[in-house]
C-alpha cells in the first residue's frame, strides 16, 4: 500500500501544475531565455554591436522584468515552435505571424500588424520601361499564380498561405518548400538575383529588403492584415500576463516607437547594413582590425572573440578614438601606459593594439594568483578600466568581511562598487582611496555579455 500511494504522489506531482520557465523561475534563474533566428532585422552584430527589432525589444522586456537576457539563435526556423515547447527558451521572437493553424500556441499582445506579399523580380530593362509596361509583365492578380513554383520554408505561415490561395483560386500553386535554415531574406536574395521566380514575405521584411534590392517587386498583397507578435511556452501564464502587460504600456511610449522606426522605417539605414562589411550571417569579421586582434589575442592566450569585445567597449573599434582623460586609439592608451608597452606612435593601430595587448599579458601575469582561468579575466578586465591597485583594495575588503577574494561576480565586485562610499575607501584596508567601482563592475560585464554575441556569430579560429 505504502508503494501505492508513493507512485500515486510522484503522479500528482508530474501532472501538477508546475511549470519550469514560468515568470518565478525566470526571475529566480535571473535570465529571460529567447529563441529567435538571426536576419537583419531580428538579431545580427553589426559594426561589433548586437542589434535587432526583437533583440532591442527583449532587451527592454529583460531590463522591466529585471533579468538578464540571453538569445538562442534557432539554426532551423521549422523548428522554432518546437524549441520552445520542448522547454529551451522562454520565449520565441522571431517575426511570427498570429494564425489559425497555430491556435494552439501562446501568443502575445501583438507587436506590429502587417501582410503577406509576392515577392518578384521586375523585368530586366524595368528602368527603361513605363510604368504600364512593367505592370503588363508583373503578376497582380493571385490567381495567375495556378502553375507557378513559389520558394517558401513549409513550417512558415506562408506556405499554409499558399495553400489556403490554391483552394481560393481554385487552381493549384506549385508550392517548393525549402530547408528551414533559409531566412525569409535569403529567399528575397534569390528572387532578386533570378535563382528562384517567386517568394512571398510579410510586407514589413519585403518593404526594407526593397531598398537594397531595387528589382523586386513587393505590390501584390496575399493576405489580409495580419498580427506579428511573440510566443510563450504553453503553461506560462504569469510570464503571458506580465509581457502582454508590457506590451501593452510600451506600444505607448516613445522608444517603442523610435525602435520600430529605426527598423522597419528607416530603408537607407537597413541597405547601409546589408551592403556592409560586418553584418552577421554576411561577413565572418567584427571590424578592419580584426587580424590586429587575433595576433594579439594570441599573445595572450585569449579567444580573439574576447579581445574583440573589449576593443569595441574602449573604442567602438574607432582608431582615432579619445577620451577626456586623454586616452587614445583601439585600446583606449593614455600615454604613459602607452610609452610602458612599446608604444612610439599611439594613433597607429598596430602599435596600439600591440602595445595594449601586452598590458594585458602584463595583468595576466600579475593575477596568476587567481587559480581559475574564467574569473581572472575578470579581473584582469577589471583592472583594465580602473587600475589594479583598486581591484586590489576590493580583494582586501572581501578578505576582511568574509567574501571570497579570488571570485569577481557577488565578492570582489561588490566591494569595488563599495569604494565610491565614504565608508569603505576610508577603511584601513584600502590603500588606493576613491574609485568608481561600479564602472568597473558594469565594464566588465558588457564586454562579457558582448562576447557571448560574438560567439554566436563569428567562428573562433585565429
Amino acid at each position: 500500500m505504502l508503494s501505492l500511494a508513493l507512485a500515486f504522489l510522484v503522479f500528482l506531482m508530474g501532472c501538477g501544475p508546475r511549470e519550469p520557465n514560468d515568470l518565478a523561475e525566470i526571475r529566480q534563474r535571473g535570465k529571460l531565455v529567447a529563441i529567435t533566428g538571426y536576419d537583419a532585422t531580428s538579431y545580427f552584430i553589426y559594426k561589433g554591436r548586437p542589434m535587432g527589432y526583437e533583440f532591442e525589444l527583449l532587451s527592454l522586456l529583460a531590463n522591466h522584468l529585471g533579468v538578464k537576457l540571453e538569445i538562442l539563435i534557432s539554426g532551423d526556423r521549422d523548428e522554432l515552435f518546437h524549441q520552445l515547447e520542448r522547454g529551451e527558451g522562454d520565449i520565441l521572437a522571431a517575426n511570427l505571424t498570429i494564425t489559425t493553424e497555430r491556435d494552439q500556441y501562446s501568443f502575445t499582445e501583438h507587436l506590429m500588424t502587417t501582410r503577406q506579399v509576392l515577392i518578384q523580380q521586375k523585368p530586366a530593362d524595368w528602368r527603361a520601361m513605363k510604368l504600364h509596361e512593367i505592370e503588363d509583365v508583373l503578376i497582380r492578380d493571385p490567381i495567375a499564380l495556378a502553375g507557378k513554383k513559389v520558394h517558401v520554408r513549409e513550417g512558415s505561415s506562408y506556405y499554409s498561405r499558399l495553400q489556403n490561395l490554391s483552394d481560393e483560386i481554385g487552381g493549384e500553386i506549385d508550392i517548393v518548400t525549402v530547408p528551414g535554415d533559409l531566412s525569409t531574406e535569403e529567399l528575397i536574395r534569390q528572387v532578386a538575383e533570378g535563382e528562384i521566380e517567386f517568394t512571398v514575405a510579410d510586407e514589413n521584411i519585403a518593404s526594407i529588403n526593397q531598398a537594397y534590392y531595387a528589382n523586386i517587386d513587393i505590390k501584390t498583397a496575399l493576405s489580409f492584415p495580419q498580427r506579428i507578435a511573440w510566443v510563450v511556452r504553453s503553461g506560462a501564464p504569469d510570464l503571458l500576463a506580465v509581457v502582454n502587460e508590457w506590451i501593452r504600456q510600451a506600444k505607448n511610449g516613445v522608444v517603442f516607437n523610435t525602435i520600430h522606426e529605426r527598423y522597419y522605417s528607416n530603408r537607407r539605414m537597413f541597405a547601409d547594413r546589408l551592403s556592409g562589411d560586418y553584418l552577421s550571417g554576411s561577413a565572418t569579421n567584427l571590424s578592419p582590425y580584426d587580424d590586429l586582434i587575433k595576433k594579439g589575442a594570441v599573445t595572450i592566450g585569449w579567444d580573439w572573440r574576447l579581445l574583440a569585445s573589449q576593443v569595441y567597449q574602449e573604442s567602438l573599434f574607432d582608431p582615432n578614438a579619445q577620451s577626456w582623460a586623454g586616452a587614445t586609439g583601439l585600446m583606449q592608451l593614455l600615454p604613459e601606459t602607452a610609452i610602458s608597452f612599446g608604444a612610439a606612435n599611439i594613433q597607429d593601430p598596430t602599435e596600439n593594439v600591440a602595445a595594449g595587448t601586452r598590458y594585458l599579458r602584463w595583468l595576466e601575469r600579475y593575477w596568476e594568483l587567481i587559480p581559475d582561468s574564467t574569473e581572472r579575466r575578470k579581473f584582469v578586465l577589471a583592472s583594465y578600466n580602473v587600475g589594479y591597485r583598486h581591484v586590489e583594495d576590493a580583494r582586501r575588503l572581501a578578505a576582511k568581511f568574509g567574501a571570497d577574494q579570488n571570485t569577481w561576480d557577488g565578492h570582489v565586485a561588490a566591494f569595488i562598487q563599495h569604494l565610491s562610499n565614504h565608508e569603505f575607501y576610508n577603511d584601513e584596508v584600502v590603500k588606493n582611496g576613491y574609485c568608481r567601482g561600479e564602472e568597473a563592475v558594469n565594464y566588465v560585464n558588457e564586454i562579457l555579455e558582448r562576447y557571448e554575441h560574438y560567439k554566436k556569430f563569428v567562428s573562433p579560429a585565429v
